[in-house]
């Protein structure tokens, strides 16, 4: 399986687009507010996984083409996973064109991962309906205010919730009778590459060292003045931020002359660009966004052995915090660097890693869950 990720991941630019002559059979419909093709996270990793036994079909949030007549484009990652990106202009016109695409009307699973698609509960009869809550969704920036009801509703009629952390368990424990707490976990094999002797990429291997660097989304999440004063008392140090930007705009990043944004690349390179980093970090900003989130990357970096700096996030404080430095501030991040980069700290640290590491991937969260389904389907 892990051979199939990184092959999607390193093509993912010639994945082969379907013509949609008929509509086609499937056991399951995703509908998810995360496009495929953006970073490659929990979605991508356990609905390739789901994909193993069943046909899957990956429902995105309308792409309103006017110039295509199209109902929408339909791509096919292997034979049990197509992607779907629905040519109408709102998640509601979705049931409009779905049965163009799918030619069962009786659908064994379908898995939400964002309420917002919950009008479409009606367009078919779902035998098993999940709702995988990998994030707070509602305490985004630019969360419409209906989306707390659209909550209400899709978890009123789920039979199965999973959560992506410790603090979004709790929160939905409260709500659901049929919650399972599931944080994000890892590809270890795929970031421990990180350790041999691949290359590093030009754009970070010219940079100056030392680097602390961060991976994945660039938002509203990310606390970009901590960064900036940071990198300001440490001018020898480069930091690196790697990956797209969403919901901020270019204006707003703090800029420097050792403030490096690399842009967004694919899942299939990380590794190569992680192996740069003398230090990870993770630097989220402490507000209603990070409130119940559980960064999959705390794990990634685990697996590639890099120190780790991070800001107090809940579950990354309950679960990790006797492995990775915690700062509140600019001057205990300034101290913790400078700490790991002139080696003032033992190597236990490693040892935890693999201690954590054992008990988690992607394969074992993919089982117990499809082994959570089975047995609510009998």
């Amino acid at each position: 399986m892990l051979n199939n990720v990184k092959q999607i991941s390193k093509n993912n630019n010639a994945i082969p687009v379907i013509e949609p002559h008929q509509a086609q059979y499937y056991d399951m419909i995703v509908f998810s507010h995360l496009r495929w093709k953006f970073v490659f996270q929990r979605p991508q990793h356990l609905i390739i996984r789901m994909a193993q036994n069943i046909k899957v079909l990956f429902v995105e949030e309308p792409l309103r083409n006017h110039q295509d007549d199209k109902q929408g484009t339909l791509t096919e990652i292997n034979e049990n996973l197509h992607i779907l990106q629905p040519n109408v202009d709102h998640i509601e016109d979705i049931a409009v064109v779905l049965p163009a695409f799918v030619s069962n009307r009786n659908i064994s699973l379908a898995w939400f991962y964002s309420p917002a698609f919950c009008p479409l509960l009606s367009v078919f009869q779902f035998d098993t309906i999940i709702y995988d809550c990998m994030d707070e969704l509602t305490l985004f920036k630019g969360a419409p205010p209906q989306l707390i009801e659209q909550e209400k509703y899709l978890m009123a009629n789920a039979n199965i919730i999973f959560t992506g952390g410790k603090s979004l368990y709790e929160s939905k424990k409260q709500l659901h009778s049929n919650v399972y707490c599931f944080p994000s976990s890892v590809d270890q094999e795929h970031f421990a590459k990180a350790q041999s002797n691949i290359s590093v990429p030009v754009d970070i291997g010219d940079l100056p060292t030392p680097i602390v660097g961060y991976y994945g989304v660039i938002d509203e999440r990310i606390d970009l003045e901590l960064i900036a004063a940071t990198a300001n008392k440490l001018p020898d140090v480069s930091f690196v931020m790697i990956g797209p930007m969403a919901k901020i705009e270019e204006s707003e990043l703090p800029k420097s002359s050792n403030i490096y944004y690399l842009g967004m690349k694919c899942y299939n390179e990380l590794p190569c660009y992680l192996k740069a980093f003398d230090v990870a970090m993770m630097p989220f900003a402490l507000n209603d966004a990070t409130k119940f989130i559980s960064p999959t990357k705390t794990l990634e970096y685990m697996a590639a052995k890099k120190p780790i700096i991070s800001t107090k996030i809940t579950d990354v404080v309950r679960d990790y915090s006797e492995c990775l430095n915690l700062v509140d501030n600019a001057d205990e991040f300034v101290e913790a660097i400078r700490n790991f980069i002139n080696k003032n700290t033992d190597n236990e640290w490693k040892e935890q890693y693999e201690e954590i590491l054992e008990r988690t991937s992607w394969d074992r969260t993919a089982d117990q869950m499809k082994s959570i389904i089975k047995i609510f389907a009998r």
